[in-house]
């Protein structure tokens, strides 16, 4: 019977999972989130690696071809238009490994989330008395 991997605690216990090659990608994306986002949290959630800043910012993973970027990206048309070719059945992100990962393409999307984020942090914030 096959055993489930065990859950990492933390980002650094995911990314050593992997080869030394997607170490180095994990280890830049999770390097250019915190540049755009030096007070976002981490954490593993759904067994991968998030960013929590007024909520989750992101997630990311990686799997045998591709590295995966959670949630779909919304509300801004160019920055829509710029990830379509990496668009998933879900409006998920698909970066595949034996492409050049498009890092400034992920701090737009951070960049993004921060920003909507925010918004809904402060919104939430009027509304209580």
């Amino acid at each position: 019977m096959a055993t489930r991997p065990a859950i990492p605690k933390n980002i650094d216990d995911y990314v050593a999972a992997f080869s030394p090659e997607v170490q180095a990608i994990l280890e830049r994306i999770r390097a250019t989130i915190h540049n755009v986002a030096p007070e976002a949290q981490e954490t593993i959630s759904y067994r991968i690696p998030a960013f929590t800043l007024n909520g989750t910012l992101v997630y990311f993973a990686a799997f045998k071809n591709h590295i995966g970027f959670y949630p779909p990206v919304s509300g801004d048309a160019r920055l829509e238009k710029a990830i379509q070719s990496y668009a998933g059945e879900k409006g998920n992100l698909r970066f595949p490994l034996d492409q050049p990962m498009p890092y400034q393409l992920i701090e737009r999307i951070v960049k993004l989330r921060v920003k909507q984020n925010s918004k809904k942090a402060a919104a939430r914030a009027k509304k209580v008395p």
